[in-house]
C-alpha cells in the first residue's frame, strides 16, 4: 500500500524566542506554489523591514520533492538548517516557515544560532493545527446525456469531489479523487461505454 497523505498546517501560526537580547520572530505558513511563498517572504519583510535577517525553510509537495533554506546572511548552515530540521520533524510539506532576527548587540555562535532558531520555528510550528491531506488526481470524464444515471452513482464514491460539472447532450464532469482510489473509479467509468476520460 502506498502512502497518499501528507501533513500541512492549517492556517498560519506564529512563535518567538529570546537569546541575550536577540529577538526571534517565527512565521509559518500554509503553502502550496512558489508564488504564495515570495508573497509571504515579501509581506514579512515589509512588516519587520528594520530586522537584520529574515531566515526561512520551506518544503513544497505532497512527496516533499521541492525545499529550500535560506540563511539570509547568517553564518552558513546556522538558520535556514535549523528551520528545516524543524519542518522535517514534525513531517510536514506545503509549509513555510521565516524567522525574523533583531539583533540584541551580543553574538551568539554558530550553535547558539542554530539553537535560537531552531527553537523559534519549532515554537510557531508547535503553535499551529497540523492537518492530514490526501495526495488528489484530478479527471475529466465525457460522456453522453444517456449515461448521466450511471456516472453519477460512481461520482458519489466517499472518494470523488466533483469540481465542475456541466450537462448537455454532451456532459462533462471534472472531478478529484484520493490518488489510491483513482484506479477502482477510472476503471468502472471505463465499463460505463462511450465515456472518454482525460
Amino acid at each position: 500500500m502506498f502512502e497518499d497523505t501528507y501533513k500541512t498546517i492549517a492556517t498560519p501560526s506564529t512563535g518567538a524566542y529570546s537569546e541575550k537580547r536577540s529577538k526571534f520572530l517565527a512565521y509559518a505558513f500554509p503553502v502550496e506554489t512558489e508564488e504564495q511563498i515570495k508573497g509571504h517572504i515579501a509581506e514579512i519583510q515589509k512588516k519587520h523591514n528594520d530586522a537584520r535577517h529574515h531566515c526561512y525553510a520551506y518544503i513544497l509537495g505532497p512527496h516533499k520533492d521541492a525545499y529550500r533554506l535560506n540563511d539570509n546572511g547568517e553564518p552558513s548552515g546556522t538558520a535556514g538548517r535549523p528551520i528545516h530540521g524543524q519542518l522535517l520533524s514534525k513531517d510536514l510539506t506545503n509549509t513555510l516557515v521565516i524567522v525574523v532576527r533583531y539583533f540584541g548587540g551580543i553574538k551568539l555562535g554558530v550553535s547558539g544560532l542554530q539553537n535560537a532558531y531552531k527553537i523559534a520555528a519549532k515554537e510557531a510550528l508547535e503553535a499551529a493545527t497540523i492537518v492530514e491531506k490526501t495526495i488528489d488526481e484530478v479527471y475529466d470524464v465525457n460522456f453522453e446525456y444517456l449515461q448521466m444515471n450511471a456516472v453519477m452513482q460512481l461520482m458519489k464514491d466517499p472518494y470523488v469531489t466533483i469540481i465542475r460539472q456541466q450537462s448537455d447532450l454532451n456532459c462533462t464532469i471534472r472531478f478529484s479523487i484520493r490518488q489510491r482510489e483513482a484506479d477502482r473509479i477510472v476503471d468502472a467509468l471505463k465499463k460505463v461505454g462511450a465515456v472518454t476520460l482525460v
